[in-house]
């Protein structure tokens, strides 16, 4: 039987492992493509915990169902500006989309 090390108390920040990570040009350019979208996701998570609402009644108030919410908080389904006006409307949110030079 092989010796497994016990890796308890070797847990990284996360921070600190993501500032050296985006040091690799191949990491920070997929960081900078999907970080945004998983921001978004988590935005509309937390939002949609806050309002107490199911992933269901989200799902509902906007025309779609629970495993397309899924997919959307989890960061796996890129978002329209249609459809994300559609899920600030149902979570009574003030959408805001702009360009910053």
């Amino acid at each position: 039987m092989k010796n497994k090390k016990n890796n308890i108390g070797k847990i990284t920040d996360f921070d600190e492992y993501l500032v050296k990570e985006l040091k690799n040009p191949e990491a920070k350019k997929l960081f900078d493509e999907y970080g945004r979208q998983l921001d978004l996701a988590y935005q509309i998570l937390q939002l949609r915990k806050i309002r107490n609402m199911s992933q269901s009644e989200l799902a509902e108030k906007i025309g779609s169902t629970q495993s397309n919410i899924a997919r959307l908080e989890s960061g796996r389904q890129n978002i329209s500006i249609s459809l994300l006006g559609k899920v600030a409307d149902a979570l009574n949110a003030k959408l805001q989309i702009g360009l910053i030079v």
